[in-house]
């Protein structure tokens, strides 16, 4: 069983045969390419840990008279997980659990072992709709820049944060870039922005490892009907 760690606790042993030669360390030690699809764009399917720190990200800077987008969280306030509520984009890659990308030649599907979230991104070309509904997770269309998958994503609710303790409003926009580095790295960098929050758009970059023992993501339950206010205090 797999559980939200960052890291894969093994134990190895090696065993030599006689008549054999044993490998060197850096044979074994060598990277794997990246994968590809008959199309020969790189496969960026598998099993990918939370993030960790690609980069230095670009502080986000608020607009004046905006501050009240700046999360403030009172003594007996649970966190942000609290709710069991969907967490949007991009918070959705910083919580400590597994998530998954499945790839096929006109679209990507992720899907995020916390509370099952999910988005299904086109990448045959097809544009937004005209008008589309804010969601949690917004909507999303992709497209090949060479080697680099670009993710275009807008119509979001207003009822996300975003990494760092901001709110924003439906006019949050983010680019995603996934550019498989290699058979067992990820990387990812986003450009966020929102006109009614920050005054430019801001930045961040992660590096995602590959869960080489996992073949899917594993079901996950929440459960918000707990009073937590006793972990607090009275």
């Amino acid at each position: 069983m797999h559980g939200p760690k960052d890291t894969v606790v093994a134990k190895s042993i090696t065993v030599t045969v006689a008549g054999t030669v044993p490998l060197t360390e850096s044979a074994t030690s060598a990277k794997k390419e990246t994968p590809r699809m008959a199309d020969g764009k790189p496969d960026l399917s598998g099993v990918y840990n939370m993030a960790s720190r690609g980069g230095a990200d670009s502080p986000p800077e608020l607009k004046p008279g905006a501050e009240k987008f700046k999360v403030v969280r009172g003594p007996k306030d649970a966190g942000l997980y609290a709710d069991c509520m969907p967490t949007g984009v991009p918070q959705t890659y910083f919580v400590p659990y597994q998530w998954q990308i499945v790839q096929s030649r006109d679209k990507v599907v992720i899907l995020h072992e916390y509370l099952h979230l999910f988005r299904v991104i086109l990448i045959d070309g097809s544009p937004h709709p005209v008008d589309p509904d804010p969601t949690w997770m917004g909507d999303s269309v992709g497209r090949w820049e060479g080697d680099t998958l670009v993710v275009d994503t807008i119509a979001f609710n207003d009822k996300t944060e975003l990494p760092g303790g901001f709110r924003h409003t439906e006019a949050l926009h983010v680019v995603e870039r996934f550019h498989r580095v290699d058979f067992d790295h990820l990387q990812w960098d986003a450009t966020i922005e929102d006109p009614n929050v920050f005054s430019k758009p801001w930045t961040m970059s992660r590096a995602f490892p590959l869960r080489g023992d996992l073949e899917k993501v594993d079901e996950y339950v929440c459960e918000n009907n707990r009073d937590y206010k006793d972990l607090f205090g009275k």
